[in-house]
């Protein structure tokens, strides 16, 4: 199918009438059991892994393409630059348009495998890669090491003059490459070394991150303004985006013909919109979409007894949490009113009740499965008792007031965001704490709010990147300052502290923490790294920044019009749309 589709036929396709009938022509009826779904989490640790050489893709090139696959989701983003966003929203429709230099196997719990680089090392400081030859992007450039190392100079390089720019530019870019990069050496038109600042154990995996996407150079030093790359992106991925249309929350994507790996099996992708959980996966079960995600339980139940689609789930990769800002709040800098309010919120009926069984109750930031993951410890147990004992100790007996952010829409690690927020302030005015609730309509709103540290509580979750336990530990609740950033005597920092990681939207800097989350980074001995991280989430588990609520499953809706196995559940990455057929 030709890349270029007019925007009359994007509405038609896009708009519930239109999509209902293309749907009922690519199903072929009504009746029958749907496929596999699933796209983002698993179990393996993925911890093992420094190099790769072996040939996974069959390079079918999308001869055969047919239909329009569509996607529901419960927010919809207007920037689709992977440099510029940490939202999960933004990576399933970028990791269609691009490719990383190192893959995830689909299925795994984040065995890698290659991507636009055939052959990758790691050596001390020194990522040696050979890079896949005859790939082009999507604007007809020629994909080169030029292009690796223009995307690693945009997100990091402020010498640089196409850089990307500190108030744009991600939180992502100072852990995957800015905090690590060297140089980027371009020795061949196929041959890349990257020289690190230090010995980093979890490079190869920051490689195949989402916004480690490889971007174009043509592009990039085409653009007067950086920005305008998140309306238009060219990869080299199995799908070409197509139209951003904000009015109706949609975005088109067109199958690439000349895609060097496996697929595209289908003409075209539309994401759309819906914010309602049940009615998105009412929308799976009617037919007018294909795969739906971030289901509450009732949802889930909802899809799992249709005749017309299935429910698909796997035990995922990842937290939710409520973060303390140590900063904006004083009384959050006490570890005994910390503590407190751990204690008072009843996480076993947020996950029991109000998620139904769809996770567990969370007892430090690294889920389970992940190498690292301390099995010594025990969510906290609710006791109103000690948490006004220990608030009393801490000189805060009569209690006192904060805001509490949420999202409104609902994410794999909180289906249901303001049931929760509820949830917290009842059991927290128990024990004589008021709690305001500032909801967002938008997330990528509530993630501004979040990132610029405004909140004094904010519900927050993370997917893992890589399978890597550094991926929670150190971009979560690192600050990613040096260690005498940090005035001495206290665990926190300001937000405005010189290259502060805003993803640690709890402002906590406990240098104990910090010193083995930084040694277990140099280490690639694995024994050594997993008992630094053992450690790091004990000193996590008794400072608690975070109350740690759940370890969520995947699930997602999934239509009978999506053929079995064609869809494949992954601990990490994705979704994989690349793969899926329709009937």
């Amino acid at each position: 199918m030709p890349r270029n589709v007019d925007r009359r036929t994007f509405l038609k396709t896009a708009g519930s009438a239109g999509l209902a009938a293309t749907l009922a022509g690519c199903s072929g009826g009504d009746g029958g059991e749907g496929g596999t779904g699933g796209d983002s989490t698993g179990t393996d640790s993925g911890s093992g892994g420094d190099g790769g050489s072996e040939d996974t893709e069959s390079g079918s090139g999308g001869s055969s393409m047919s239909g329009t696959l569509v996607y529901a989701r419960g927010d919809h983003p207007e920037n689709y630059d992977p440099q510029q966003t940490t939202s999960g929203e933004v990576a399933k429709v970028t990791n269609q348009v691009f490719d990383q230099l190192v893959g995830f196997t689909p299925g795994s719990g984040g065995q890698l495998r290659q991507g636009l680089a055939t052959e990758y090392s790691l050596e001390e400081t020194t990522a040696t890669l050979t890079l896949r030859e005859g790939v082009t992007f999507h604007n007809g450039a020629e994909f080169t090491g030029e292009d690796v190392r223009a995307t690693i100079r945009r997100f990091t390089d402020s010498e640089y003059e196409y850089y990307l720019g500190d108030s744009n530019r991600s939180g992502y870019g100072p852990f995957t490459f800015g905090n690590w990069v060297d140089s980027v050496n371009v020795t061949g038109d196929y041959e890349v070394e990257i020289e690190l600042t230090q010995q980093y154990a979890p490079f190869l995996r920051n490689l195949a991150m989402f916004a480690a996407a490889i971007l174009s150079q043509q592009q990039i030093e085409s653009l007067d303004d950086q920005v305008a790359l998140g309306t238009n992106p060219q990869g080299t991925g199995a799908f070409a985006f197509e139209q951003l249309d904000n009015g109706n929350q949609r975005v088109l994507l067109s199958g690439n013909g000349d895609y060097w790996g496996d697929g595209p099996n289908v003409e075209q992708v539309v994401f759309k919109t819906i914010g309602q959980n049940s009615t998105r996966v009412q929308d799976v079960i009617n037919g007018n979409s294909h795969i739906t995600d971030n289901l509450d339980s009732q949802s889930s139940q909802q899809v799992d007894s249709a005749g017309s689609a299935r429910l698909a789930s796997k035990n995922g990769i990842n937290v939710g949490y409520m973060a303390m800002n140590q900063e904006r709040k004083e009384e959050f800098r006490n570890r005994q009113v910390r503590q407190a309010i751990s204690y008072a919120i009843n996480t076993e009926a947020i996950v029991n009740s109000i998620y139904q069984g769809f996770a567990t109750q969370a007892d430090q930031p690294l889920p389970p499965d992940v190498l690292g993951y301390n099995e010594d410890l025990d969510p906290y147990p609710t006791d109103k008792e000690e948490a006004q004992s220990l608030l009393e100790e801490a000189g805060y007996g009569d209690g006192f007031e904060f805001e509490l952010a949420t999202f409104s829409n609902p994410r794999g690690y909180n289906p249901s965001p303001v049931e929760t927020a509820n949830q917290v302030k009842s059991d927290l005015e128990e024990i004589g704490l008021s709690v305001n609730i500032n909801q967002f309509s938008t997330f990528s709103s509530y993630l501004s709010y979040t990132d610029q540290g405004r909140h004094d509580a904010c519900f927050l979750g993370w997917y893992t990147d890589n399978a890597d336990p550094d991926n929670f530990l150190y971009v979560l609740l690192d600050p990613q300052v040096p260690m005498d950033a940090v005035p001495e005597g206290q665990d926190w920092v300001s937000f405005d502290t010189e290259g502060y990681n805003v993803l640690n939207v709890s402002a906590w800097a406990n240098a104990e923490f910090m010193s083995r989350v930084r040694e277990a980074q140099r280490s690639y001995d694995e024994a050594t790294r997993e008992q630094l991280y053992v450690e790091a989430n004990q000193i996590a588990h008794d400072e608690a920044p975070w109350v740690f609520i759940d370890y969520a499953q995947t699930l997602r809706g999934v239509n009978q019009a999506v053929v079995e196995d064609s869809y494949v559940v992954s601990s990490v990455g994705g979704p994989f749309l690349n793969t899926v057929r329709l009937q």
